[in-house]
């Protein structure tokens, strides 16, 4: 199998030839190690690499498949996002306040797939603490999308995204707080889906907004998201979110059958703020599920124009309160010789936190505050409530929504970083899934001038069956998820 070849393939491919013998674990270890080596000056899409402890991990999965001792991920590589924690591997959640912390233990998601048998291969860059839509607030700098180096990957799991692109990693995590899975995916044309809300623990990933946060999978295909999804879930005594609910095996429940599946279109999805290009693509992807036997409904989710501004309250609201730990006292970044205590507390916070983190933390403090509590986060939580309920009525009607995952393909870096309003318009058509704790998913929907669109499928609480059988079957009539950026060109 071509090297390139075999660096773009699905997780369901390489399980197949490492079953058979035809590559073992350690030679793909040292495919993708060679290939990060190789690419990841020019897209900065990783921060951390693992290389000895990746190809040890790689010889003990070779040593379980010749004893027959496998698991569902047994000698899969892949890269984690540097938000989640892992015990003597340093995580920054790309932050100059985190850039020398190595923990003590293992995010939950990491035990997990480490107990199914994958690689880890290192850790991916990503927005400052998971704050943004462009990957451009990391203090390691921007990660560059592989369809064009100067354009965006999205945000803030683009390090994630852009290193399954160029053919990093088969197999990913991500975090999506408000559309920080989806929107990537969309961008650099990979299947990302963000699960209900509890369905995976959230035990050891630094906190954003804790009402929003849920770590999920990207991959190449539906079918690997599900083989991932089923990994990395279920209840867990050490976070009170997680959900004591089963966990399906979503692979071995993988059914192309979609007749009859009643897809919604939300009107206030197809507005003017959509590209008409964008608008063309996503039809023609639903198109394809409608002729295998869906049926689409226009549909109304008349509080969604809310979303941004909601969204944009009780967000820095958690972010400010989570982000207080940080006072260059017990861990972290510590300014050089304060003078006093106040001192301490003001330089190591404002030399340690970036621009964007410090201006959430700003808006999230106001929000408390005692003069505006009522008034601004109260009546937040007020509005996402009404925004939940037009989620729950739609479902009275339909199994699915679809609409696209983000506005427009991929922008160029710049574009959008002054004006704060314009990058937080990026996440309108995603932001709502995470209020309402929804399952979403994007997969692959063609290209425009050359630049991926993502469709976005939005299931009903628990049920990532449904959107993941919607998506593996428009993967199985189209061909949109197997296009890949030219890989020989991005170090040249």
């Amino acid at each position: 199998m071509a090297e390139n070849a075999l660096l773009t393939a699905p997780v369901s491919k390489l399980k197949q030839l490492l079953g058979d013998g035809t590559v073992s674990s350690e030679e793909l270890t040292k495919a993708y190690l060679a290939q990060i080596a190789a690419e990841n000056a020019s897209l900065n899409a990783v921060v951390t690499v693992c290389a000895e402890e990746a190809l040890a991990s790689a010889r003990e999965a070779d040593a379980q498949i010749a004893r027959g001792t496998t698991r569902s991920l047994t000698g899969i590589p892949l890269l984690h996002k540097d938000i989640f924690c892992t015990e003597g591997v340093r995580t920054t959640c790309g932050s100059r306040m985190l850039e020398s912390f190595v923990p003590a233990y293992d995010a939950t998601v990491v035990t997990k797939m480490k107990a199914e048998g994958a690689v880890m291969l290192g850790k991916c860059n990503m927005d400052e603490f998971a704050m943004g839509s462009s990957n451009e607030t990391s203090f390691f700098g921007p990660v560059k999308n592989p369809w064009n180096l100067s354009c965006v990957p999205g945000g803030s799991s683009g390090g994630s995204a852009a290193a399954l692109a160029s053919g990093m990693a088969p197999l990913v995590t991500g975090t999506d707080t408000g559309g920080s899975i989806r929107q990537p995916a969309s961008l650099c044309g990979v299947t990302g889906l963000k699960p209900t809300y509890g369905r995976v623990s959230r035990l050891g990933i630094i906190a954003f907004a804790s009402s929003l946060d849920q770590a999920g999978p990207m991959a190449r295909t539906a079918e690997d998201c599900a083989l991932a999804l089923t990994a990395m879930s279920g209840i867990d005594p050490g976070d009170s979110t997680s959900a004591d609910i089963s966990v399906p095996d979503f692979h071995s429940a993988l059914s192309t059958d979609v007749n009859g599946l009643r897809i919604g279109l939300p009107r206030e999805y197809f507005n003017d703020d959509l590209d008409s290009r964008v608008r063309e693509n996503v039809m023609a992807a639903l198109a394809e599920l409608e002729r295998a036997g869906a049926i689409l409904h226009d549909i109304d989710l008349p509080h969604s124009h809310y979303a941004i501004a909601t969204y944009y309250v009780i967000a820095p609201a958690e972010a400010s309160a989570n982000l207080a730990r940080y006072d260059g006292v017990r861990f972290g970044y510590r300014c050089d010789a304060p003078a006093d205590l106040e001192d301490l507390y003001q330089r190591s916070r404002s030399e340690g936190f970036g621009e964007e983190v410090q201006r959430r933390i700003l808006v999230g403090t106001y929000a408390l505050s005692a003069g505006f509590y009522d008034a601004y986060f109260n009546k937040a939580q007020q509005v996402r409530r009404v925004i939940t309920e037009d989620f729950q009525r739609a479902f009275e009607h339909v199994d699915v929504i679809a609409g696209p995952a983000a506005p427009g393909v991929a922008f160029p870096f710049g574009s959008k970083q002054q004006d704060p309003i314009a990058m937080y318009m990026e996440d309108i058509y995603t932001l709502a899934v995470n209020l309402a704790g929804l399952p979403g998913l994007s997969t692959p929907a063609g290209l425009i001038d050359g630049m991926p669109v993502g469709l976005q499928l939005i299931g009903k609480p628990f049920d990532e069956q449904t959107i993941l059988n919607a998506a593996f079957r428009l993967q199985n009539d189209t061909d949109w998820h197997l296009a890949c950026p030219d890989l020989a060109s991005l170090s040249s």
